[in-house]
């Protein structure tokens, strides 16, 4: 995906825009998954691989429908942690861990609810910005289950 600032032309565009996003979270996933050899994560980074899927499924249809289903799509956001601050961001190598794949899925959920804040401001007054910001709601809903199997797993208690 480019670099660029999120502009918000057209419906179409906007989603097509998401659609490679959702769809490049799934290629790091799979190419994690491809490269690490710990049994637990590779399940992790399967998981979260399914979870792009079902989202740039989402998209697709929305193209088709005109709207998202409302299965991918929050009122509100739901609130995290923000451990991508405490779990350094890093590649994944064959020896990666639970706990590191944990936190490179992690990393990649919290880019995906900043690509759709971006992109619901970027569409702000426009049909789709309400679309976007309930998408990221569903990603903040992802980051959380992940930030909180980290916390069950890997932090101390108080």
């Amino acid at each position: 995906m480019s670099e660029q600032s999120p502009v918000c032309s057209t419906f179409e565009a906007a989603i097509e825009k998401a659609i490679e996003m959702e769809d490049d979270g799934f290629r790091n996933y799979l190419k994690a998954i491809r490269m690490v050899k710990d049994q637990a994560a590779k399940k992790i980074l399967k998981d979260a691989a399914l979870d792009e899927l079902d989202h740039k499924t989402a998209l697709e249809k929305a193209l088709l429908d005109g709207s998202v289903d409302k299965a991918h799509n929050l009122d509100k956001p739901v609130p995290t942690m923000n451990l991508d601050y405490l779990v350094g961001k890093k590649e994944l190598g064959p020896n990666a861990t639970g706990r590191d794949a944990l936190a490179f899925a992690i990393h990649l959920e919290k880019n995906a609810v900043q690509f759709y804040s971006d992109m619901a401001s970027a569409c702000a007054g426009a049909p789709m910005a309400d679309i976007f910001s309930r998408i990221g709601n569903d990603e903040t809903h992802h980051l959380q289950t992940l930030e909180d199997l980290y916390e069950q797993h890997f932090l101390p208690e108080g």
